[in-house]
């Protein structure tokens, strides 16, 4: 579709577009560029989901960006232009956001892996976004490494490096990362896939790295540091770390009405939390101020034009200015129908017009899925709505806790609980020829503090006995989901206020009061005369909850941290698998439940992550239900019901194969690598500038080859126009002529590989009809992409 006068067309195919405003005028942006902003400039980013699940009543987003040097007409213009594309796309189907340099939404952060890139100056000055194999070149990047990596270009000085991040000295053909003795292992490995991606994308892949975690044993290396920012004065300074927004503070939400009267503009307080759907009326709208944090702009249908046309943003950052909020604050805009994820769970319900509406005809439908249950693990998707690992036909045992030990309970007693006790109960199913097992915690209600100790403990020893492999579900009383209810058969009794204790004690009580003449009747098996002796049989007060209607909310995903004592989430839109990380702890958030997982080298942090979920739901602005079950989940052992939620999932990733940053980890950094940037160190001409006699920065006047490449030498990386004809990023073909059927090629181990086929590069083996089939792209554009996507594609389509 056309984007009006004098625009380009948005491609349909694509899920991402960028334009730049460029001397008044909208320019689009690369692909390959894409990641990279200009201080001096304000940007579009367009977001249009295109795979069936986001898509599924998801609407397009789309960010006003503004660089921190960008001057007030290039922001005109970039409403200007944002309020034409809303036009063309249809205002409804839009979510709009204003992102600040630094301080993005996580939602944008989402779109640009492995970072974002802040560059000085602007294209004005005659810049290109990305200058393929160009070397000469000096620039210094300050790398925060957080869950969403951003680099900024600073002063080329020692004055600009501290002890707690990752600076990257650009050389051109030497790149060398400086790890700040303060770093931790995943903000290394994080600031390594943005190292590699700039190699990829602007030096061919050519660029020699280094890193040095250790100054001393990195010695050659902090020589050429020294040579180009002089050598350092004084120790390095630790920088206070910038305050995350906690889970507590982002718990406050007030509701505001906004109207005009007499030209002036009216904002008087609704409601605070917990908030109900019913106070969004179509035909008005309203700021929701999330704790200062987060500013929402909701439109209703019926609203007028005008307003939605030119207040939102304007009013928005009216109210921001009136509360004192910094002007960087985020601002969201969304449309009646057309809300956010987020935006809908900061209220307690919600549910779409057409839900509201609806009948009961869909009853038999559910029914009819619910019996379909052997699709389970053919279909996770179902599964994870379902919340059924499988048919609950595997085998049950039950534990019940007693003075901090765990008893056996019969089989015969399984679905009977007691409401004053804590329960362990072990199943254990088959998948793909392996057993998998999933613990339930169950808690009664009148548990004491001792019991429900002794009951994480004994789950801790059945852990360990099963070597880490129990997905282990924390389960509270009148929450039961629906496989637990399952594998008791539907038969499952609580007994309220009845321990063994107490039962002894109420016999010995009835004996003194009546002698022998008693009748012990349990609840449930009521006899008729009971009921009579109390007059009548009638309703008494019950724990359980009536089912919510969930299918409005969309599974979010967060990595979980701590600061100050509290709960900092950082939230990833738009997720897949390759956002696990082994050094994580990651919440998915699915409203019916809570799922942990705790990546490899965050294993030893299990209870600190029970303790997050449960901080999670008691800090939700929701006001969600403390009994929600949490699921906690180890790397390499995830049920159904949690991969399911994914768009895809490979459950071999991390057990034959490495990872993307595991590759990037293992490589980076290494003696020879060192060797060869040392190499290319003896072809500098380096000339020392004036010091007044005194030691001073050496300045890089060229580097022998960066400006005589050879046009053939530079053939060999990507063209400007995406494509590549030579030999680097192509993939080596073997001994084997011509191309083999994508059968012998598509998930095949090494040892199945036909004779001569590189397992590395099973996928250039393809014919181009069938690559093109399978990748949807062409071999040239497809060896085009920095090298982290090429094995993003290549582990979804069974090639990695």
């Amino acid at each position: 579709m056309d984007i009006g006068k004098g625009l380009p067309a948005i491609e349909r195919h694509r899920d991402l577009h960028i334009w730049i405003i460029e001397n008044l005028r909208v320019v689009p942006v690369p692909e390959r560029a894409y990641g990279n902003f200009f201080e001096e400039h304000c940007y579009i980013v367009l977001h249009v989901p295109q795979n069936l699940k986001a898509a599924q009543g998801a609407p397009s987003d789309l960010h006003y960006w503004v660089g921190k040097e960008a001057d007030a007409q290039a922001q005109g213009e970039a409403g200007a232009f944002v309020q034409h594309l809303q036009e063309v796309l249809g205002a409804a189907a839009t979510v709009q956001h204003r992102e600040a340099q630094g301080h993005e939404s996580d939602c944008f952060r989402s779109y640009f892996r492995p970072g974002i890139v802040y560059r000085k100056g602007g294209l004005a000055s005659g810049l290109r976004h990305v200058e393929t194999n160009m070397y000469n070149i000096q620039r210094l990047l300050h790398i925060q490494a957080g869950k969403h990596v951003s680099a900024t270009e600073v002063e080329l000085s020692w004055n600009s490096f501290n002890k707690n991040d990752i600076f990257l000295l650009d050389l051109g053909k030497v790149m060398i990362q400086w790890n700040g003795p303060e770093t931790s292992i995943p903000e290394k490995a994080r600031g390594r896939a943005l190292t590699y991606s700039l190699q990829d994308r602007e030096r061919g892949g050519r660029a020699q790295i280094g890193e040095v975690n250790d100054e001393v044993e990195a010695a050659d290396l902090v020589q050429v540091m020294e040579a180009v920012l002089g050598c350092r004065v004084g120790s390095l300074q630790a920088t206070t770390p910038s305050k995350s927004i906690n889970q507590l503070q982002k718990a406050s939400v007030r509701l505001y009405h906004v109207c005009e009267k007499d030209e002036d503009l009216v904002i008087q307080e609704l409601a605070t939390c917990p908030l109900t759907q019913d106070l969004l009326q179509e035909e008005n709208y309203y700021i929701l101020d999330q704790g200062g944090f987060k500013i929402y702009v909701w439109q209703g249908c019926r609203s007028g034009l005008q307003e939605k046309k030119e207040a939102a943003f304007s009013q928005a950052l009216a109210f921001i200015q009136a509360k004192g909020y910094p002007t960087y604050t985020n601002v969201e805009v969304v449309n009646d129908g057309a809300e956010s994820a987020a935006f809908k769970q900061l209220f307690q319900t919600w549910s779409t017009k057409q839900q509201r509406n609806k009948n009961l005809g869909g009853m038999s439908k559910l029914t009819q899925v619910r019996l379909d249950v052997g699709q389970l693990h053919s279909q996770p998707e179902l599964a994870a709505q379902l919340r059924m690992v499988d048919d609950a036909s595997g085998k049950v045992e039950v534990w019940c806790i007693q003075d901090s030990h765990r008893q056996p309970v019969e089989r015969k007693h399984h679905g009977q609980l007691y409401a004053g006790n804590c329960y362990l109960v072990l199943y254990t199913y088959q998948k793909m020829g392996r057993a998998q097992h999933v613990l339930y915690l169950w808690q009664g209600h009148q548990a004491t503090t001792c019991e429900i100790n002794g009951l994480n403990c004994n789950a801790e020893e059945l852990d360990l006995l099963y070597h880490g492999a129990l997905v282990q579900e924390h389960v509270t009383m009148g929450s039961e989901p629906p496989h637990f209810l399952a594998i008791l058969q539907g038969q499952l009794v609580v007994f309220q206020g009845c321990s063994g204790d107490q039962r002894e004690m109420a016999r010995t009580v009835v004996t003194a009061i009546s002698g022998e003449n008693k009748e012990t009747v349990l609840e449930g098996q009521e006899p008729p005369h009971f009921w009579e002796a109390l007059g009548g049989r009638a309703p008494y007060p019950s724990h359980k909850r009536l089912p919510e209607d969930v299918s409005s909310f969309q599974p979010r995903l967060f990595e979980c941290s701590s600061q100050m004592g509290h709960l900092v989430l950082t939230e990833v839109v738009f997720f897949s698998q390759e956002d696990l990380d082994k050094y994580d702890i990651m919440l998915l958030d699915t409203w019916q439940e809570i799922f942990l997982w705790l990546g490899e080298a965050a294993s030893k942090r299990k209870e600190s992550s029970v303790a997050w979920g449960q901080e999670y739901l008691k800090t939700h602005p929701a006001g969600r239900s403390p009994t929600t079950p949490i699921v906690v989940i180890k790397q390499g052992h995830e049920p159904p019901t949690f991969t399911g939620w994914f768009l895809t999932w490979d459950p071999y990733k991390w057990t034959n194969n490495q990872s993307c940053e595991e590759v990037v980890d293992g490589s980076l950094g290494a003696r020879p690598a060192i060797a060869e940037i040392t190499a290319e160190l003896n072809n500098f001409h380096l000339s020392r500038g004036p010091s007044n006699g005194r030691a001073g920065p050496l300045t890089l006047r060229s580097l022998k080859g960066s400006q005589e490449v050879s046009g053939n030498e530079l053939q060999r990386g990507p063209k400007a126009g995406g494509t590549s004809t030579g030999s680097y990023h192509s993939s080596p073909r073997l001994s084997i002529s011509g191309s083999l059927p994508r059968e012998q090629l598509m998930h095949q181990a090494a040892e199945d590989l036909p004779e001569g086929v590189d397992p590395a590069h099973k996928e250039s083996y393809l014919s181009d009809s069938d690559f093109q089939d399978i990748f949807g792209k062409s071999k040239e554009e497809f060896y085009s992409m920095a090298k982290w996507r090429q094995q993003q594609e290549k582990k979804r389509l069974g090639f990695f």
